[in-house]
């Protein structure tokens, strides 16, 4: 298991990729990006490289990459999971005032 929540990503050439570690944060930073000059671009790489180097915590290079994905409008929305449906209609059914 992965010790971030998966991202979905969708390039600006249509393609996507699922996101769940540093190293494939690296490989989707190399795909097809609105803007790879962009500031918080730059920074994400930059982190993603530090965190497999071992010189920055992967937490803070994937919130980074998380940003600069966002900020390009690149992250796809995420459907909620089976479990939490599952979760969010037995609690809207304890919610119902008895008859």
């Amino acid at each position: 298991m992965s010790r971030f929540l998966p991202l979905t990503i969708r390039f600006v050439s249509g393609g996507t990729m699922v996101v769940t570690t540093v190293a494939e944060a690296k490989k989707a930073l190399a795909g097809t990006w609105k803007n790879k000059e962009a500031p918080d671009y730059l920074k994400a790489a930059r982190l993603v490289d530090d965190a497999i180097a071992g010189t920055c915590r992967p937490a803070i290079a994937f919130a980074a990459f998380k940003k600069a994905a966002a900020q390009q409008g690149l992250l796809k929305e995420a459907a909620p999971s089976a479990a939490l449906t599952m979760l969010d209609e037995l609690w809207s059914r304890s919610k119902v005032p008895p008859s």
